[in-house]
C-alpha cells in the first residue's frame, strides 16, 4: 500500500497540447515524455456496493502488464487529494478478488460476496507522462506530470477524458500547488476533485455524484484558526464540486449554489479581523470580488429571465477558458495549505486565532448585530442593501456553526437572517419596501437576536 497524492486539473485540448511543449516543464523533466496507452475496467456490484464505500476497484491492462489497483477515497479538495492505494501485478486480464483481503478491504464491506463484483464502466485514454525533478527550499521535489486523453465509457454513455495530473513522489504537497500555480498563471486550469471512477459512476448513475461535502463537526472549544480552516476548505471544495456539475449539466440550481459558496467564503475571510490581517488576504479577496462582481448580478438577473438561464453555460464554459477561476482555487488551496493567514499577525490577532470558538463566535455575533440598525432598516428599508455584506458575514458563521452558540433558538434566528438577506439583494420596488421592513421588524423582535444584543 502506498500513500498517494496528487492533483488533477481538467485542461481544454488546446492546453493540454500547450501543456506539452511548456518550458517549465521540460526543464524539469529528467527524459522527456513517455507515452502509455491505458485500458482501465472498473469493478462494483449490480448495487454499487464499492461506491457507496468510497473504494474504486480496477483491472488495468499498460502494454503487456496488468494491474489491479484498489483505491480508498481520503481528503480532496480543489484537485488536491491524498488516498490509499494498493496495486497487484496479475499474470492474466481478470480480477482476482483473493488479493481483496482485510489488509486492504473496507471493513464496511466483510460480508460481500466478491463473486458478485462485475465490470461498470471503463476508461481508456492515452497518457504522456514526465518525471520532474526540482529543489524547494533546499528540498528535493519529484512529481510525476501526466497528461491524458480518452474517454469514459460507461453502457451508452460516454465523456471526454482531458487533464493534467500531478502526482507527489517526493517532498511536501504545497510544491504541487506551487507548480500548478505556475502552469496557471497563463493558461486556463480548470482543479477538479472528481476522479475518473467517479465520472464513470456519474455517466452509469447521474445522481451517483455527490455534491455535497459533509460540514465539519465543529466544537464550541475548537481554536478559531482550526475552525476558520476546516469551514474555508469545505467552501472551497464545494464551490470545485459544484463547478464542475455545472459544466457537466447546466442546471442552474447549481450555479446558483456555486455562487452562493463564494458568497460566503468571502464573508468568511471579512470577518476575522486581526485573526487574518487584511494584507495576508488581500490577494484572495481582490480575485474573489472580481467573481461575485460578474456573476453576482447574472444570478440576480437569471431568477425572472429564461434567456439569462438559457445563456448561462454558454457563459459559464468562457469563464472556464480563462485563467482567473483556476487561479484563485489553486491560490487559495495554497493560501489554507500554508496556513498564511497566520503569518504577519500582532500579539492580538495571535490570540484571537487560538481563542475557542463558541466564544469568539458570540463576541463577533454581537459586534455584528449591534452595528446593523434594524431599526433603521424598517423606516429606510432601502438602506438594508448596504449591509448585505454584515449580513452575510453572520449568515455564514451561523450556517456553519451555530450549534456552537449558547442562544436561544439559533434555527430560527438563521432561517429569519436568510429571508432578510435575500430582500435585501433584489431590485427594490414598492412591495420589496415593506416586505424589507416587515422582515426587520421581525428579527428585531427575535429572542434570540435580543439575547445577541444583551
Amino acid at each position: 500500500m502506498v500513500k498517494e497524492t496528487e492533483i488533477k486539473l481538467r485542461v481544454s485540448r488546446t492546453t493540454l497540447a500547450a501543456l506539452r511543449e511548456h518550458p517549465l516543464l521540460n526543464a524539469r523533466s529528467e527524459s522527456g515524455w513517455q507515452r502509455h496507452e491505458l485500458f482501465n475496467q472498473y469493478y462494483d456490484t449490480p448495487a454499487r456496493d464499492l461506491a457507496r464505500t468510497r473504494v474504486a476497484l480496477r483491472l488495468r491492462r499498460d502494454g503487456g502488464q496488468y494491474i489491479q489497483t484498489l483505491k480508498s477515497r481520503g481528503q480532496s479538495v480543489a484537485g488536491l487529494s491524498e488516498r490509499n492505494e494498493w496495486d497487484w501485478y496479475l499474470d492474466q486480464p481478470s480480477l482476482d478478488p483473493t488479493r481483496l483481503d482485510d489488509q486492504c478491504w473496507p471493513a464496511e464491506l466483510a460480508d460481500l460476496d466478491k463473486s458478485t463484483l462485475q465490470p461498470i464502466f471503463s476508461t481508456d485514454f492515452v497518457r504522456e507522462k514526465a518525471d520532474l525533478v526540482w529543489q524547494r527550499d533546499g528540498q528535493r521535489v519529484a512529481v510525476e506530470a501526466a497528461l491524458d486523453l480518452g474517454r469514459v465509457v460507461a453502457g451508452p454513455r460516454e465523456e471526454e477524458i482531458c487533464e493534467l495530473e500531478l502526482e507527489l513522489r517526493e517532498g511536501e504537497p504545497a510544491a504541487l500547488l506551487e507548480l500548478a500555480l505556475a502552469l496557471a498563471a497563463d493558461l486556463p486550469l480548470m482543479p477538479c476533485d472528481i476522479s475518473k471512477a467517479e465520472r464513470g459512476y456519474r455517466l452509469f448513475d447521474p445522481a451517483s455524484y455527490a455534491l455535497a461535502l459533509p460540514v465539519p463537526a465543529l466544537g464550541a472549544q475548537a481554536p478559531l484558526d482550526e475552525a476558520f480552516a476546516a469551514l474555508a476548505w469545505h467552501l472551497l471544495g464545494s464551490s470545485q464540486r459544484l463547478a464542475e456539475q455545472y459544466r457537466f449539466s447546466g442546471h442552474w440550481r447549481l450555479l446558483e449554489q456555486w455562487l452562493a459558496q463564494l458568497i460566503d467564503l468571502r464573508a468568511l475571510l471579512g470577518s476575522l479581523g486581526q485573526a487574518a490581517p487584511r494584507v495576508s488576504s488581500g490577494g484572495l479577496r481582490g480575485a474573489l470580488d472580481a467573481l461575485l462582481q460578474d456573476w453576482r448580478p447574472q444570478l440576480v438577473a437569471g431568477q425572472n429571465d429564461e434567456a439569462v438561464r438559457q445563456a448561462a453555460p454558454a457563459r459559464f464554459a468562457a469563464e472556464l477558458e480563462r485563467t482567473r477561476w483556476g487561479l484563485f482555487s489553486l491560490q487559495a488551496s495554497h493560501w489554507l495549505l500554508t496556513r498564511a493567514w497566520t503569518a504577519r499577525r500582532t500579539p492580538t490577532g495571535q490570540r484571537q486565532g487560538a481563542a475557542p470558538l463558541g466564544r469568539w463566535l458570540a463576541h463577533l455575533l454581537t459586534d455584528e448585530a449591534r452595528e446593523l440598525p434594524l431599526t433603521r432598516c424598517q423606516q429606510y428599508p432601502e438602506s438594508l442593501t448596504e449591509q448585505l455584506p454584515r449580513l452575510e458575514r453572520v449568515l455564514v458563521w451561523l450556517r456553519l456553526a451555530r450549534n456552537v452558540l449558547e442562544i436561544p433558538e439559533p434555527d430560527r434566528l438563521y432561517g429569519e437572517l436568510v429571508k432578510l438577506g435575500e430582500l435585501a439583494t433584489r431590485p427594490l420596488d414598492d412591495v420589496l419596501r415593506e416586505r424589507r421592513a416587515a422582515q426587520a421588524q421581525t428579527v428585531a423582535t427575535l429572542k434570540p437576536w435580543k439575547a445577541l444584543l444583551k
